[in-house]
């Protein structure tokens, strides 16, 4: 169950490099081109969103729901073959769509800019000139269509695990090379790795559905499965044709459970062990209630923690797990009976109409981020106790790092759990602080509005030093009331509960 993803240029030599490895591995192959023909066959107008995508201009919100339903149809496809036997696939970015499988092999196969001006000019019978410019305008195409289907740099090299350049290297010796790496154990399926795979498939089937029912086809809905749960997120304006949902995602084969939730944005809660009586679970709903948002669970574990082998799909499912709204994580990240505490967790954000959907993540702050749906609307990422298993230092220097690489990757407040009440929330010492300012501010402006003669006098009173000490006092004293004031309506807008 090999999954090869090649990520090519122009004329680069990936389309060689990628059908010699095919024939290597003993897989099929499998081009972009493809799969653009079969999803145009599927009716989604992919040459309207590649125009779309070219054009410097904001992209509808029929062409925005277009976009979903073709990265859907893309995950869909990979994954059916991946699952069948195996699949090297070549095109712009295919192993974006498979986010957290950790045995595909993604290889970036690179040729210097002669020799791709070169072979342009000889298959294109184009002049030196316009074979730059023609390779020149296709890489970006590309690029764009990367950041605005993926919000990611194509050229980034850390989005790959090889990068082969074929200027000094014949294709079928580059392939060679690339089997070597395919047949290392960090790219071996494991029961993690494949469950995360059928849960892409599933949830790409029900985007899908909803895609093709002419009651649903406009609904800009976020799906996510998990063991046969299917979390569906809607925003509020598709409230008319959310009452199809349940209906058309329940129809898709190896869906046991739908929960859809209306929300006009999320929230990503992190933590290694939930606990849904804790005071970070009462200050998460509290914030998803004001920002109408959908709260999504990722647990995440580190990569040396114990992975014992996932459960066969023989084995019942509790009556408890799916009341609760989440069926038990096959993934392996903990012994049966703890899942650290999502089933409960889960369950409560179910009542409360905010559950976001759930994942589940091995490793650190790449395996995390590589995971995550870099397009979806995020308004707040909350960073819990992570890293449990190291000693307290490095917990939080790790966690620390953490919080700063989520924040810098998708650039949205990123904040530890214990700081949700002091910035989004209004507890007791904000009341404190909120009275000590308007008192404070209360006090300037009696004390000026009483001595409005003394305070003029000085003002105008003639002479160098007088004015000088005018101009101080002013500087001073105008300043330190803006502050007090602000400090105090920024409270009390809080307290109002206006962002």
């Amino acid at each position: 169950m090999r999954i090869v993803c090649v990520s090519r240029g122009t004329y680069g030599g990936g389309k060689e490099l990628a059908e010699r490895l095919a024939a290597k591995l003993g897989i099929p192959c499998l081009a972009r081109e493809q799969v653009t023909d079969m999803a145009t066959r599927a009716g989604i107008n992919v040459g309207k969103l590649e125009m779309s995508v070219v054009r410097p201009r904001p992209m509808s919100e029929h062409l925005a729901i277009e976009k979903e339903r073709f990265k859907a149809f893309i995950t869909a496809t990979l994954a059916e073959r991946a699952l069948a036997g195996g699949v090297v696939y070549h095109g712009r970015t295919g192993h974006l769509v498979l986010p957290s499988v950790a045995h595909v092999l993604r290889i970036r196969a690179i040729m210097d800019p002669e020799s791709r001006i070169a072979l342009t000019m000889q298959r294109l019978g184009l002049d030196r000139e316009k074979a730059r410019q023609y390779n020149a305008q296709v890489d970006d195409d590309r690029r764009r269509w990367a950041r605005t289907l993926y919000n990611v740099d194509w050229d980034d090299p850390s989005h790959y695990d090889l990068v082969l350049s074929l200027d000094h290297m014949s294709a079928d010796n580059a392939a060679a090379a690339a089997v070597s790496v395919a047949q290392l154990p960090e790219f071996q399926p494991t029961p993690a790795s494949v469950k995360v795979l059928q849960d892409l498939l599933l949830g790409a089937r029900c985007r899908l559905a909803i895609g093709s029912d002419e009651r649903t086809r406009m609904v800009d809905a976020r799906v996510r499965a998990d063991g046969g749960m299917v979390s569906v997120t809607y925003p509020p304006r598709s409230a008319a044709a959310a009452e199809y949902l349940r209906a058309v995602v329940g129809s898709v084969q190896g869906v046991r459970e739908v929960q859809c939730t209306m929300a006009s944005t999320n929230i990503l809660w992190i933590e290694e062990r939930f606990d849904p009586q804790s005071a970070a679970m009462a200050h998460v709903l509290e914030i998803a209630a004001k920002w109408n948002a959908a709260v999504g669970l990722v647990r995440l574990t580190a990569a040396d923690s114990p992975q014992p082998e996932a459960r066969g799909e023989e084995e019942p499912v509790s009556v408890a797990a799916k009341d609760a709204g989440i069926l038990d994580d096959t993934a392996g990240t903990e012994p049966q009976g703890d899942e650290g505490g999502v089933r409960a967790t889960m369950g409560r954000l179910l009542q409360e109409g905010r559950a976001g959907g759930y994942w589940a993540v091995r490793g650190g702050g790449r395996e995390l981020t590589q995971s995550l749906d870099r397009t979806a609307s995020c308004s707040l990422v909350v960073v819990g106790d992570v890293f449990l298993s190291k000693d307290s230092a490095v917990r939080k220097r790790q966690t620390r790092e953490l919080t700063s690489q989520l924040a810098e990757t998708l650039r949205v407040p990123t904040i530890g759990a214990q700081e949700m009440e002091q910035q989004y929330l209004f507890g007791p010492s904000h009341w404190v602080k909120m009275i000590a300012l308007a008192a404070l501010a209360a006090a300037i402006f009696v004390t000026v509005f009483l001595h409005q003669v003394p305070v003029l006098t000085f003002l105008v009173t003639p002479g160098t030093g007088h004015r000088v000490a005018a101009v101080a006092g002013l500087a001073v004293v105008i300043p330190l009331f803006a502050y007090v004031y602000g400090g105090f309506a920024h409270y009390f807008l809080r307290l109002l509960k206006f962002e």
